[in-house]
């Protein structure tokens, strides 16, 4: 019989730990050693449990990747600098041209004004949106360490109901063995 939910190492401890208290609760202290090797096939009556713990403990542990420093600031900066340099160049395109400067300066001035005015647009919009995007993605955010200890605890209740008692009582389906006492 395949078992599909193998305990993990790091969750060795708290099976023994809830083992004990079986062992305490159903009076068959020498069924340990055959507890302890079936370990896995026991595990498997609390699955639903112990994935949902392991999703946790897992989610608890990623940590979200920094943004890039210079990326930051590009997302920043290009906006507040194009609008600045936009109204600048657009003003003293203007200006000349009521001047009536050389034909060519004006010109290019306020047509580079309408380029970096565009550019303060998008750039903003750019900004937005990867902002938003940061903040779907990440609108729930790790699991807490209380989420994972309450996980840990009904995932240990599960087991000790629903595993380790009927196996040790030999009145469960994944006991695997005849009840000798």
């Amino acid at each position: 019989m395949a078992v599909p939910h193998h305990l993990r190492p790091e969750d060795r401890a708290d099976f023994e730990e809830t083992l004990r208290l079986a062992l305490v609760r159903t009076g068959q202290r020498d069924l340990k050693e055959q507890a302890l090797a079936d370990a896995d096939l026991i595990t498997a009556a609390a699955g639903p449990e112990y994935d949902a713990y392991l999703a946790l403990r897992q989610d608890a542990r990623r940590r979200p990747a920094p943004p890039s420093t210079a990326l930051a600031a590009l997302a920043v900066l290009t906006p507040i600098i194009s609008a600045t340099s936009a109204v600048f160049l657009l003003l003293a395109g203007y200006i000349l041209q009521l001047a009536d400067a050389a034909a060519p300066l004006p010109a290019s001035l306020i047509t580079a004004g309408w380029i970096l005015g565009a550019v303060a647009v998008l750039s903003t919009l750019l900004a937005v949106a990867a902002l938003l995007h940061t903040a779907v993605r990440d609108r729930r955010g790790p699991a807490s360490p209380a989420e994972v200890e309450q996980a840990r605890l009904e995932w240990k209740r599960a087991l000790l109901e629903r595993g380790l008692v009927p196996y040790l009582t030999g009145s469960g389906d994944n006991s695997g063995r005849t009840a000798t006492g």
